[in-house]
């Protein structure tokens, strides 16, 4: 089977620098993929291309087009017809969109992954431009994809009824978590990564961008709440760039520093974020919405015992392995931190669980259901 293989999102976050979101998915996903031995990859960009050594084992990248979707109304069927006429060349059998770029042919089956629609469901999680930008887009491009793959049941329901996209149409394919989350760095490394850091031995950890949606505001009161030695003892410590909207945020952080009960360490490269998630005392991950929730399972596949959020796509992602509380509740919060301080045989639970669930949720299995899609499309068993 040969598949062509969006990586648009991909390069364009190689070329800013940090790799993450779609740009991550669409990266593991392909090396799962090319790594099982049972299709061929054409990767394929829209103005932005993949290196050669991003996809080892597959065919050089298709460029797709010249034209830019965010200023040009007819650039989707501009790009088309591009990208059609490369694509048949090549004998593709089946395309895979990854991103927000979904072209439409009349002879090859496309599949889309759409993660969530909160463009859509929640458009005050986003900027006005882009919310608007990306309604547009999605509404347009996703209800002629001949298939939908996304990552929770939660965001099939939420697709289903804001694309209006018949639930037959969609199939989930829950994401992966890295085996380099399960690989454990050694306590003397730990140590000196966090003595560089200047963090103590325990710390509550949050990762993400800041943006509305993280809640971190809600974080930290619930943090500031509890008994000023505990704040002092376990600091919170926040990893993720200022994304939108959080200039009120980042001002509320800062002060929160100068007082030291508050770290806020901005962009880590991934084994930072990985031995900080192998020594903290727990993940506060209580997100207002999550089309999956992708740091649980890594805290998880860490040892690292998880507060989450009761809503949206978290509770069928964590199980049964983490503490789950009101996200709009900071006292349930603070209540869930104190919690796994005064009681270390629960987080020991946590952490068997949590290892057991992240055992569940691999790349390799991402690659089997996903290409069990392309099957199913390309036989007609999955109704276009």
């Amino acid at each position: 089977m040969k598949v062509g293989f969006g990586t648009t999102a991909l390069a364009r976050s190689i070329a800013r620098g940090g790799v993450d979101g779609i740009g991550s998915y669409t990266r593991e996903l392909g090396r799962a993929l090319l790594a099982q031995g049972k299709i061929e990859l054409i990767p394929a960009g829209y103005r932005a291309m993949v290196g050669d050594g991003v996809f080892p084992g597959a065919h050089p990248p298709v460029n797709l087009g010249r034209h830019s979707v965010m200023t040009t109304l007819g650039a989707v069927s501009s790009w088309t017809c591009l990208a059609e006429k490369e694509l048949v060349a090549q004998h593709i059998d089946v395309f895979h969109a990854t991103d927000h770029l979904i072209p439409k042919f009349s002879g090859i089956p496309v599949i889309a992954t759409l993660m969530d629609a909160i463009p859509l469901s929640n458009p005050e999680w986003t900027t006005m431009r882009l919310a608007a930008l990306r309604r547009w887009l999605l509404r347009r491009s996703g209800g002629w994809a001949d298939h939908v793959i996304t990552i929770s049941e939660y965001s099939k329901q939420a697709i289903a009824e804001h694309f209006r996209i018949a639930p037959e149409r969609i199939s989930v394919v829950p994401l992966g978590v890295h085996r380099r989350f399960f690989e454990q760095i050694d306590r003397t490394t730990r140590d000196e990564v966090l003595k560089r850091m200047g963090l103590p031995a325990r710390f509550f950890l949050c990762v993400g961008t800041l943006q509305p949606r993280k809640n971190l505001d809600r974080v930290l009161d619930a943090h500031s709440s509890l008994p000023a030695e505990l704040r002092r003892e376990v600091p919170l410590i926040v990893v993720g760039r200022a994304g939108w909207g959080c200039e009120s945020l980042v001002a509320r952080l800062r002060a929160l520093e100068a007082e030291g009960s508050v770290r806020w360490l901005e962009y880590l490269p991934d084994f930072d974020v990985r031995a900080l998630m192998q020594a903290a005392s727990a993940l506060v991950f209580a997100s207002l919405g999550e089309g999956f929730g992708l740091p649980v399972v890594e805290a998880f596949a860490s040892g690292l015992p998880v507060i989450a959020s009761n809503t949206t796509s978290v509770p069928e992602v964590a199980g049964e392995a983490a503490v789950m509380v009101d996200p709009c509740n900071s006292g349930e919060i603070a209540d869930a931190m104190q919690l796994l301080i005064d009681h270390p045989h629960v987080a020991d639970a946590l952490r068997a669980a949590g290892l057991e669930r992240a055992r569940e949720l691999t790349w390799e299995a991402c690659a089997e259901k996903t290409r069990a899609v392309y099957r199913a499309v390309l036989d007609g068993s999955c109704r276009h």
